[in-house]
Parts: C-alpha cells; structure tokens; sequence
C-alpha cells in the first residue's frame, strides 16, 4: 500500500442520532451526525412514522391537486369546442366517386 493517501482512522469515533441516543463507531469521522437509527428506524420500532423531508408530500399533493384542476378545465374547453363545432359545420355532401377508363394496349 502507498503510504500516506489513505485518510485517519478513528477507532472510537462518535455517532449522534437526532433521536438522541449515541454510540461509538470506527470510521473515517471523528464525529458524525444521523437523522435517524436503528433505535428510532420505523423498520426496528415497528411503528409507522411519516418522514417528510423537505416538504416532499405537500409538493406532491400541491402538483397532483394543480394537474386535477387544469384537466378539469381542459375537459370544459374541449367540450365547448366540440359543441360549437356542430352548430357552425353543417353536413358536408357525399363525394361521387368517379372511375378512371384505362385504354387497352
């Protein structure tokens, strides 16, 4: 191995939870921070417990009620048009097909 690229060690480095509870690791990191544990995971707990970082489900539920109300007025033109259409186009007449005489060689 060549030496000096590899970075510290820390074989009692300290891992703090935002739960609270903190434990010692070995790591790169003399000192990290976590949101969340095993002790407070909804996976280990057995409880359901909604993360909403950043305000994910509220920009979700902001986009899906805004494409609602946009098809709603689409659907509303789309239905005006179609109906304006009928009362300005009256019946277009049926062509006539005409046959082509072909001359024989």
């Amino acid at each position: 191995m060549k030496k000096d690229i590899h970075p510290k060690y820390f074989p009692g480095a300290t891992v703090t939870c935002a739960c609270g509870k903190t434990f010692k690791i070995g790591g790169t990191l003399e000192k990290a921070e976590i949101e969340i544990c095993s002790s407070c995971h909804p996976f280990y707990t057995g409880q359901e417990k909604l993360l909403d970082t950043a305000g994910r489900v509220e920009k979700f539920k902001a986009k899906r009620a805004k494409a609602e109300a946009s098809s709603k007025k689409v659907r509303k033109v789309r239905v005006k048009k179609a109906a304006a259409e009928k009362t300005v186009k009256p019946k277009a007449k049926a062509k006539t097909a005409t046959k082509r005489k072909t001359a024989k060689k």
